[in-house]
């Protein structure tokens, strides 16, 4: 389930200079952006942006009520990680509409990251 292509290098240098990545969440339930895979069935894919900009550009309708919310790479990997792998849910990487974005495997996009944090 995964592209063998690694994680885009803009993102991954944005990353590494803020520590942080943007993900979606409900301002009412704090739920988070969850979402049918492009490319296999069954499955869902969480979709995280390297930059609040990228993230906030997704706030429009059916996302209207969600807003862009930082996690650091620490809280990603030591709280995160865990609660994704219960769910097999895929990472989409600077999501776009109409899959216009990489989707890894929750492993494969937490070893990235894991590597950002030790530069």
């Amino acid at each position: 389930m995964t592209d063998t292509n690694p994680a885009p290098a803009d993102f991954m240098a944005q990353v590494q200079a803020t520590q942080t990545l943007w993900a979606l969440q409900d301002q009412a339930s704090e739920g988070w952006v969850v979402l049918d895979s492009v490319n296999f069935e069954n499955t869902d894919v969480m979709p995280v942006w390297s930059s609040i900009e990228l993230a906030k550009s997704h706030c429009i309708d059916e996302w209207e009520d969600y807003v862009p919310k930082a996690i650091t790479i620490g809280d990603w990997l030591e709280f995160w990680v865990e609660d994704l792998a219960e769910d097999n849910v895929l990472i989409g990487v600077e999501w776009r509409d109409g899959g216009e974005y990489l989707e890894l495997e929750l492993a494969e996009f937490s070893q990235i990251i894991a590597k950002i944090e030790m530069l």
